[in-house]
């Protein structure tokens, strides 16, 4: 177990680090590092808690994530990464959160995302993402928060996002989302934020809306 997180550690991360094969917990979040993610981090296999979050590192994630298999959280949030999301992370299938947030990733969702089904927290929130939502997204049905807002995401939201009952936050604001609300975000009863607004979404609220007693914030603003 290594955290040196929130200091103020500048530079690129070491490559030292790459020797300590037996580290399970690796913690270098709030820091100032920048450079891309070093190769040899990808060799710490035994690793099932990784933060690289809130730093300044650029470049790609590289398919080599997927030898991290026995992750099970997983933060690179907070960063200046690009490229696509590797479908490669299909194969981290002992995650419970992954956050990849505030990034400039481009590209589409992977589908292999729905290999992931033991996720209870998933946060692709605030990149550049383009394409619909991947269906395979609504079959993860231990995800209590599903953090997709402030892409560039197109397509409608489909009557299967009902199976996601254990959902307590959905943000999925601030993209391109088109058609109605569908009525199955009713069965949604453990939503305590629904955050739909900024999208182009049409039709009427769907009166099982009010299925969701637990609300204490919803906004379905500035849409059609």
């Amino acid at each position: 177990h290594l955290d040196l997180s929130s200091n103020q550690l500048t530079g690129e991360i070491p490559v030292e680090i790459g020797y300590l094969i037996n580290l399970t917990h690796l913690d270098l979040s709030d820091n100032h590092l920048i450079d891309s993610i070093p190769t040899f981090i990808w060799n710490l296999i035994n690793l099932t808690h990784l933060d690289l979050s809130s730093n300044q590192l650029t470049g790609e994630i590289p398919v080599e994530i997927e030898n991290l298999t026995n992750l099970e959280y997983l933060s690179l949030g907070h960063n200046s990464l690009t490229g696509s999301i590797p479908s490669e992370i299909g194969n981290l299938t002992n995650l419970i959160q992954l956050d990849f947030s505030s990034n400039q990733l481009t590209g589409s969702i992977p589908t292999d995302i729905g290999n992931l089904i033991n996720l209870e927290i998933l946060k692709l929130n605030s990149n550049q993402l383009t394409g619909s939502i991947p269906s395979e997204i609504w079959n993860l049905n231990n995800l209590t928060e599903l953090k997709l807002n402030s892409n560039q995401l197109t397509g409608e939201i489909p009557s299967e996002i009902g199976n996601l009952t254990n959902l307590t936050y959905l943000d999925l604001y601030n993209n391109q989302l088109t058609g109605s609300i569908p009525p199955e975000i009713g069965n949604l009863i453990n939503l305590t934020g629904l955050y739909l607004y900024s999208n182009q979404l049409t039709g009427s609220i769907p009166s099982e809306i009010g299925n969701l007693t637990n609300l204490t914030y919803l906004s379905l603003s500035s849409n059609q």
